[in-house]
């Protein structure tokens, strides 16, 4: 069964791009998120009271477990919900944020001291190519700027979490861990409402069905496969199944949102996950 965890954790992943246009339809993205990581934190909390996980640990576990919940949860998500919510099409922002790998081999010498190969190089430069010929040119006459932005806000936010979780992980038990990454998310997104936006949420039944797929199998699903891969891997290893993401991401949002592709957009998704996937796999000796 663990063997499955990264094909089971591509497929979960890449349908939260898909049910997050219906979510933001219906609310305010900040809102939906705020709302989204109150009950995982509600969740995790019963978990772990009822395995007998200790919550109990130092100040310093604590707050490195909320900060990357503020990484992962609230700048990561975050910019994806706004970029989608403001017009950038689902493929797009799925195809920006999965260059998470590229980045990530990257630092991960430097920071983690792993061994950086030419041929991680070379998937960087195929991957920005393939992101620049989905993008356009002109981004400012086909996507809006501040989605863009937000996006590559995304992509850094999950590169440095993937690293900060990587190298600062704490010996909390994983329920324990995710139940304070919760908190940390929830809490950025109720700063974001209260100063920026408005809590605005219609619980229809399109919300409802949308919001607990992203609850139920995303984040108590997904994301507790995706901590239990980077604590028991090296991170080059764990985001190496990302190339796996723009392609499932463009074909699921094809299928259930009717958005369209043209042949530059799936040219611009062939070389960037080729990119991702020279860069993120295995020199044989």
């Amino acid at each position: 069964m663990i063997k499955l965890f990264p094909i089971i954790f591509i497929l979960l992943w890449s349908s939260a791009f898909i049910t997050t246009k219906p979510i933001i339809d219906y609310s305010d993205p900040f809102a939906a998120l705020a709302f989204r990581f109150f009950i995982v934190f509600l969740g995790f909390l019963i978990f772990s009271l009822l395995a007998k996980n200790t919550l109990k640990s130092s100040n310093k576990n604590i707050i490195q477990s909320i900060f990357s919940g503020v990484l992962f949860h609230g700048f990561y998500l975050g910019g994806v919900f706004y970029s989608i919510s403001i017009g950038m099409p689902t493929g797009v922002t799925a195809l920006i944020v999965t260059l998470q790998p590229v980045l990530t081999n990257i630092l991960a010498g430097p920071l983690l001291n792993e061994k950086i190969l030419k041929t991680q190089w070379i998937g960087m430069i195929l991957g920005f190519i393939g992101a620049c010929l989905v993008l356009g040119f002109d981004i400012g006459d086909t996507l809006p700027v501040n989605g863009v932005i937000a996006a590559i806000i995304s992509l850094l936010s999950i590169t440095f979490s993937t690293l900060w979780q990587k190298k600062l992980s704490n010996n909390l038990p994983l329920s324990s861990s995710n139940t304070y990454q919760a908190l940390g998310g929830c809490l950025f997104h109720l700063l974001i409402i209260i100063f920026f936006t408005s809590p605005e949420i219609i619980f229809s039944t399109t919300f409802i069905f949308a919001m607990s797929h992203q609850i139920i199998l995303v984040s108590f699903g997904a994301f507790t496969i995706l901590m239990y891969l980077i604590k028991n891997n090296s991170a080059s290893k764990t985001v190496s199944v990302f190339f796996l993401i723009p392609p499932t991401s463009a074909i699921i949002a094809w299928i259930f949102l009717n958005e369209k592709l043209s042949i530059l957009d799936i040219v611009g998704f062939l070389v960037a996950s080729i990119g991702v996937y020279v860069a993120t796999r295995k020199e044989k000796k």
